[in-house]
């Protein structure tokens, strides 16, 4: 079997693409299937590569490709996680699929209609961009219909309270893209984003037990990918640094989906992120600083029958280059 790597600019690896079709769809089957890509990986010296996306022409007559994602877990070459979905994996998805010829060529102004399987998003990948082994897409993540924000808040609430070695910390548990715990990180000592973006191995456990926290109060695995966690600080007028942890590891920039994520955030009053907005403002939508950039995103959140609700969240400038082919080995206990 042949499959294929694509890189997003500011994801923390590339992404392992398959085509869905050549794999088992669930159970022990798929997750056998998936520890043996892995297993091909590390024998090419790509154990880092931890997003898998498994992709096929849809079969709805609104998209064009079904996407699932697939966290692959360090603690065990058999250890994934599906509960979510990544917006850098959807793009690379999306940059491999022509090349398999499950899509038309890219073009300019063309637009590629993805349904993520995971969770139910449709997104849109416009493409601004093509060059023979990139291309450069805005992103928007559409809701078919108008959803009222309260909806978006996981708990029902727009703060949550978690214990964490008997200290409580507030969170906004958030989900727009991906599920996210949100974290003012003056809260826990954080005054500037120099201090924000250190390599403070201390704030790093300091998260990660937050995020688990947040977990065990969602009643999900705290060894798996969701909820993630940034943690957050105001800049000035429009802009909010970000932290974000990933699997295993900071995060370089923050993931496309908790840009969406955030970016409808600070449109939930209460939250957070909201109250943050209410420091240094966010006009025109909100840029994010984080240690290996900015992302701009913008959301679509109007009042419709006195009820504040989100359309759409669009995010741009995100590149994305193709890294080659891969053959995957069939290791003894399975046959591709």
């Amino acid at each position: 079997m042949i499959a294929h790597l694509a890189y997003a600019e500011g994801s923390p690896c590339p992404t392992l693409v398959l085509d869905s079709a050549q794999v088992p769809q669930q159970g022990t089957s798929l997750t056998d299937r998936l520890a043996d890509a892995r297993r091909s990986l590390k024998a090419v010296g790509k154990a880092h590569v931890l997003k898998i996306a498994l992709v096929c022409p849809s079969p709805h007559p609104m998209f064009d490709l079904d996407y699932r994602f697939v966290q692959a877990l360090p603690d065990a070459e058999d250890s994934f996680d599906l509960r979510g979905s990544c917006g850098h994996s959807i793009l690379s998805s999306a940059v491999v699929a022509e090349r398999m010829g499950m899509l038309p060529k890219l073009s300019v102004g063309g637009r590629v209609r993805v349904r993520v399987l995971n969770n139910g998003d449709s997104v849109v990948c416009e493409v601004d961009e093509v060059k023979r082994d990139a291309a450069q897409f805005t992103v928007h993540f559409v809701r078919t219909a108008a959803i009222p924000v309260t909806q978006l808040l996981i708990t029902g609430e727009p703060r949550t309270t978690v214990t964490v070695d008997g200290e409580l910390h507030e969170v906004s548990l958030v989900s727009s893209g991906n599920a996210y715990a949100f974290l003012d990180a003056r809260t826990i000592g954080i005054k500037d984003p120099d201090a924000l973006f250190a390599d403070d191995e201390s704030l790093f456990d300091r998260l990660g037990r937050v995020r688990a926290a947040a977990a065990d109060q969602l009643g999900w695995p705290r060894a798996g990918a969701f909820p993630k966690i940034a943690a957050l600080l105001p800049v000035e007028e429009g802009r909010i640094a970000a932290r974000a942890v990933s699997v295993p590891s900071w995060h370089p920039t923050i993931a496309l989906t908790g840009a969406v994520c955030l970016g409808s955030a600070i449109r939930i009053p209460g939250t957070v992120p909201w109250r943050m907005t209410q420091e240094v403002g966010c006009p025109d939508g909100l840029e994010i600083v984080t240690p290996g950039g900015r992302t701009a995103v913008a959301a679509d959140v109007r009042d419709i029958d006195g009820v504040l609700s989100l359309s759409w969240a669009s995010v741009n400038r995100k590149r994305v280059t193709f890294q080659g082919l891969l053959p995957l080995e069939p290791q003894a206990s399975t046959t591709w």
